[in-house]
């Protein structure tokens, strides 16, 4: 049976039904985003996107549904690619350029993305899983390949004498919890340096440019 409550018919109806669905699509990041998901109501969100509730329910049947969807809609935004990265063939100081570069360049269009997210993954722990098992059994086998390669690429570097020694979780760790805590602390630093949407804009940029080679330096140490 189809996720969807009712079938879609073909044509321009189906056209239209595509807009109705990403209209409730946004409408929902919204304001999960602005309630969180446990503090927001189907009756809010079908206000959002100018559709009715049973409008609503026709497309994604509960809450619970929908939540997932905008979460796996929004973890895509990047995690493919990131993957993709991680298991590549580039240098260690590549992927640490690339990765800050990508991260900082997909969530600064969304920049209360990653609060979201985690505020997500503490409410909905198996909300990742489920994710990974929706996408296939390849989805784990491609993580643990990923992993792999990656623990291998640290190991030949320190022992080339490149970069200390450190293990793959924690090189991952470390990138993104550098990139990611200027996004969770963007309140923070509006409420104590007054930084606007302008000046924050400028400090990405500003860390874009300075945080791979902190991160490298950081490596060689």
């Amino acid at each position: 049976m189809n996720d969807r409550a009712g079938p879609k018919r073909p044509g321009a109806q189906n056209a239209r039904d595509g807009d109705t669905e990403l209209r409730i699509l946004d409408a929902a990041r919204r304001v999960f985003i602005r309630r969180g998901t446990a503090g927001a109501r189907m009756q809010e969100i079908a206000a959002e996107a100018g559709v009715n509730q049973a409008l609503l329910h026709y497309y994604f049947r509960s809450k619970d549904r929908l939540a997932a969807t905008v979460f796996a809609e929004a973890a895509f935004r990047v995690v493919p690619a990131i993957a993709d990265l991680l298991g590549s063939s580039a240098t260690i100081e590549e992927k640490v350029e690339r990765f800050v570069h990508l991260y900082i360049d997909a969530v600064r269009q969304s920049p209360f993305l990653p609060g979201y997210l985690v505020a997500e993954l503490h409410q909905q722990p198996k909300r990742l899983t489920a994710m990974l098992e929706a996408a296939g059994p390849g989805a784990r086998a491609a993580v643990g390949t990923i992993r792999r390669k990656l623990g291998r690429q640290l190991r030949d570097a320190a022992a080339a004498g490149t970069i200390r020694p450190i293990a793959p979780e924690q090189f991952f760790v470390n990138m993104i919890a550098l990139c990611v805590i200027p996004f969770l602390a963007r309140p923070l630093l509006g409420a104590l340096l007054g930084m606007d949407a302008r000046a924050f804009d400028d400090f990405l940029d500003q860390r874009r440019a300075e945080l791979p080679g902190f991160i490298i330096r950081g490596l060689r140490s």
